[in-house]
């Protein structure tokens, strides 16, 4: 019997635990892994493998490096590959702990030779708008995997969230139909399944492609979300060929960072023409990164070592001066000022004026951006 892998995680420990029992219930010969590294503090992680009739084994995994997800990956796959070696294991859950991320854990078991055939992340509705609005630091609430972890609970759960193609949904009294709209907008691509009504069992062993999962979160060719208004929630897709002004955004980084519960997405600077940089946002916090260069920056032979989806989403959005640089933004939130948002973005671009100066006097534009980008 080979085995399948599923993970599940999400920082919504009640929907997870949920659903990890629902698939041992549902799927004969499995078993779940968990590694809690609220121990971790004690130096040590403390491993369990379970099945639907109770605890198998309990062991320890030693910190590596003082940090507790590296001693995960370190003891994940040995431990799988010992299940696939006994034979007697259909299904393998792995259920993260809590603020442990998905993407990373996906690519360990996968760079480890075993099959990974679902992600699934866990969600209560009703928690998805406090979640994304919750800039604590992890380290605050005692849910941070490392000393050096400076993730916030907003940040972790958004890309939780996104990542995972499959949602085991609780069915929440709590959630009302803006938290349900919410949910959507957020992650319209993913196939959600209502924990006890659905089958979750079918989902989580339906298939995953672990580059396809990360080009779809990559800035340069990232799958965002479509514009959407329903239920009080909007979805804004703001996409323009103009750059920006680095002054002038920089000074409206706060106002547009709170005025959606999540936005992210790729942008254009002035001064800094040919670097592609990612915008992400959640919990009133922001952060902006390089991710390279635009394609339309690099010579034709550096083309054929670039990933057929990126030249693929950049063709999409070439521009006949300007190639694959341009703005794609979007925000999602419940009760968004859609009109002042689009108003303060355009009041951060280029003027014609400025515009028609060309790209050297772009580049003499003061760098406003070189502390948030560490330059």
């Amino acid at each position: 019997m080979s085995l399948s892998v599923v993970i599940v995680g999400g920082l919504h420990a009640d929907a997870r635990k949920a659903a990890v029992a629902r698939l041992l219930a549902d799927v004969p010969g499995s078993v779940v892994l968990h590694h809690d590294l609220a121990t971790a503090a004690a130096g040590t992680v403390v491993r369990t493998i379970r099945d639907a009739s109770g605890l198998v084994s309990a062991g320890e995994a030693p910190l590596v490096n003082d940090c507790a997800c590296c001693a995960l990956r370190e003891d994940l796959v040995p431990e799988l590959r010992r299940l696939a070696d006994a034979g007697d294991t259909r299904l393998a859950v792995v259920e993260l702990w809590d603020s442990v991320e998905p993407k990373a854990m996906a690519e360990v078991v996968v760079a480890g030779g075993l099959t990974v055939t679902g992600v699934i992340t866990a969600v209560d509705p009703a928690l998805v708008l406090p979640y994304l609005g919750n800039g604590d630091d992890l380290a605050d609430g005692g849910l941070a995997a490392a000393a050096t972890d400076q993730r916030t609970v907003a940040d972790t759960f958004a890309r939780q969230l996104e990542y995972a193609p499959i949602l085991a949904v609780t069915d929440s009294e709590e959630a009302d139909e803006e938290d349900r709209e919410l949910l959507a907008q957020l992650h319209p691509t993913a196939r959600q399944v209502v924990i006890g009504h659905g089958d979750l069992a079918v989902a989580a062993l339906a298939g995953f492609d672990v580059e396809a999962a990360a080009a779809a979160q990559h800035p340069a060719c990232a799958l965002l979300p479509a514009e959407a208004d329903a239920h009080g929630v909007s979805t804004l897709v703001w996409h323009r060929s103009r750059p920006f002004h680095p002054e002038r955004l920089y000074a409206a980084l706060e106002d547009l960072t709170c005025a959606a519960a999540r936005s992210r997405g790729r942008f254009w600077l002035a001064d800094k023409p040919d670097t592609l940089l990612h915008w992400d946002a959640a919990g009133g916090a922001l952060c902006v990164e390089s991710a390279g260069p635009w394609l339309a920056s690099l010579p034709d032979a550096a083309w054929d070592m670039v990933p057929p989806v990126r030249r693929a989403a950049a063709a999409l959005d070439w521009h006949p001066e300007h190639g694959d640089c341009c703005q794609h933004l979007v925000f999602t939130s419940p009760g968004l000022d859609r009109d002042g948002l689009e108003h303060l973005l355009e009041s951060c671009l280029l003027t014609d004026a400025e515009y028609a100066a060309g790209r050297a006097a772009w580049k003499r534009l003061p760098p406003a951006f070189d502390t948030l980008l560490e330059v």
